[in-house]
């Protein structure tokens, strides 16, 4: 049976050495972590967005777990969106371990890159309003950077104390390079972002169809706790729902497209229906788009600007329909 716990910011214990620090309301750039101990030996799954984010829950697992932030041996970034990296640098002692291509996606766009973008905000009109609401609570002038030390593809495992923490590389799907945590005997699996619960994922990469067996891999595992990357630890059920946002977008993106509409046009066109109520909806910007590039079989990247600039008009037309 799995386990439930309460959703509150803090370090819960979800069983022997293992615990999960959760960020309450799970939406742009509050993500969970997670600690595995056993005996002298410790790993954290993630870091946070910024370093005083990084620092409070290092300080929550020091008074609580006992371990101390240069005590920690291993960092596991489950892929290379900020909100699960910027914080690695304060990990004086430890190795990083992501998958070779989160790596390269690290590389590419860091902490400055991300101060960067707030400081050009003012200058881009609506996309510019909406990045400065979403990611306003953040400090990406003080960040902690620290590119992994050790990379790997497909499957890797590393030893803390007598548990064995396997590192299953998923992706693409969310990012390029998505890795899940399973901690098989105490039947627990950090997914990093390939679960949002109770929000909406976000897909920067896809396949779609790779996501889709992601959530199957998860399933598969019949953990008793799913710590997802964002919002409240999960069970299969919740595995599930994402799969089925999933086939749904798929399914009503691939209409729109081969009606020839845009995707703006799509966008605003899909009915969210039992999926409307979950957090950031906005993102079907993001997911239509590279839904489409993947119809298309595009090599191009995404116009980032002009998406946010897209989810601050779907943000701003659903306020207004729900006033």
């Amino acid at each position: 049976m799995a386990k439930s716990f309460a959703y509150r910011k803090g370090l819960i214990e979800t069983g022997n050495g293992v615990w999960a620090w959760m960020q309450p309301d799970g939406g742009w750039g509050w993500s969970n972590a997670g600690l595995i101990t056993d005996g002298d030996e410790s790993l954290l799954v993630d870091t946070l967005f910024d370093a005083s984010l990084t620092r409070e829950m290092l300080a929550a697992m020091s008074d609580a777990a006992g371990v101390a932030a240069g005590d920690i041996g291993t960092v596991v970034n489950t892929h290379a969106n900020g909100d699960h990296t910027h914080g690695n640098g304060l990990l004086t002692n430890a190795e990083i371990v992501a998958s070779a291509a989160s790596a390269r996606e690290m590389e590419a766009f860091d902490g400055k890159a991300m101060q960067g973008f707030m400081e050009a905000a003012p200058r881009l009109g609506l996309a510019g309003t909406y990045i400065q609401e979403i990611f306003g609570p953040f400090d990406f002038t003080d960040v902690a950077e620290k590119l992994p030390t050790k990379t790997f593809s497909g499957e890797m495992s590393v030893g803390v104390g007598d548990k064995r923490v396997d590192l299953i590389e998923v992706g693409p799907a969310h990012t390029r390079g998505d890795v899940l945590a399973h901690v098989a005997t105490e039947r627990t699996v950090f997914t990093g972002d390939i679960l949002f619960i109770d929000g909406t994922p976000i897909m920067w990469a896809g396949p779609v169809s790779n996501w889709i067996k992601a959530c199957d891999r998860i399933i598969d595992m019949d953990a008793e706790v799913i710590v997802p990357g964002h919002g409240p630890v999960t069970d299969a059920a919740g595995v599930r729902r994402v799969q089925d946002y999933l086939r749904y977008i798929d399914t009503e993106a691939r209409k729109r497209f081969d009606a020839g509409m845009s995707v703006r046009d799509a966008a605003f066109d899909i009915s969210l229906g039992d999926f409307e109520s979950w957090g950031d909806n906005e993102r079907i910007a993001i997911n239509v788009d590279t839904l489409f590039r993947e119809y298309s079989g595009t090599r191009e990247g995404p116009n980032t600007v002009e998406l946010f600039g897209l989810m601050g008009e779907l943000a701003r037309d659903r306020r207004g329909r729900s006033a």
